[in-house]
């Protein structure tokens, strides 16, 4: 079974509490935050105030994915701000490694995300360094996007990768993930499925990530 994480970037932000209690309530594993910052992907979303905010009224873990330039310096004070799981891309990363062992010691969960272009095989000598690594299946920055069908070879290869090298990261997808295609995610090999605007537009998002759950169970 795959866990869920809302992506709260499909919640209304006029009613930011009342989702993320919406979202305690639901069996979803994770609150999935993405920050963004207007030069790495053409929006801007949220900062350090709203991932506070987040924070307070959060009962699941705080999955915060970093689209932003320079997440390093950044590092330390989203931690503060209450992100449990930190993941940062390798496209804004020149020094990564170093940047994977600051999420580690500040004691997050570290991630790196690769967005729909970028080879997961770039990603050989990070692998064993990190806890998991998250596959943009639509071009970041906005919500609502179709699914990028080469996201299952992606996931079978970084798959391979991980069984080739013995080793424990998990896989997650983010972007355009819907009751069509949880189950063959799950089976391709991805562990956690971030879903925006198709849990927050559902009439009862709390049966929607059930039924999500269910499908990557059957899947």
């Amino acid at each position: 079974m795959a866990l869920i994480a809302p992506s709260i970037l499909s919640a209304d932000f006029a009613n930011l509490q009342r989702d993320v209690e919406m979202i305690n309530r639901s069996n979803a594993d994770l609150i999935h935050v993405d920050v963004m910052d207007g030069r790495f992907v053409p929006n801007i979303s949220f900062g350090l105030p709203v991932c506070e905010a987040i924070a307070r009224h959060a009962a699941k873990p705080l999955d915060v994915h970093l689209m932003i330039v320079e997440p390093e310096k950044y590092l330390a004070r989203f931690r503060l701000a209450g992100a449990d799981r930190l993941t940062i891309h390798l496209e804004a990363c020149p020094n990564l490694h170093r940047s994977i062992q600051s999420i580690r010691e500040l004691g997050a969960v570290a991630g790196v995300a690769v967005n729909p272009h970028t080879p997961v095989e770039l990603l050989i000598d990070i692998l064993p360094e990190v806890d998991t690594v998250l596959l943009m299946s639509v071009n970041p920055g906005f919500g609502g996007q179709q699914f990028i069908e080469n996201t299952y070879s992606k996931i079978a290869r970084l798959d391979a990768m991980r069984r080739e090298a013995g080793l424990g990261f998990t896989i997650g997808v983010d972007g355009g993930v819907t009751a069509e295609n949880a189950g063959r995610l799950a089976a391709t090999g991805a562990d956690i499925l971030i879903a925006g605007s198709f849990v927050f537009n559902a009439a009862d998002p709390c049966d929607m990530i059930d039924h999500l759950k269910i499908l990557s169970t059957a899947g």
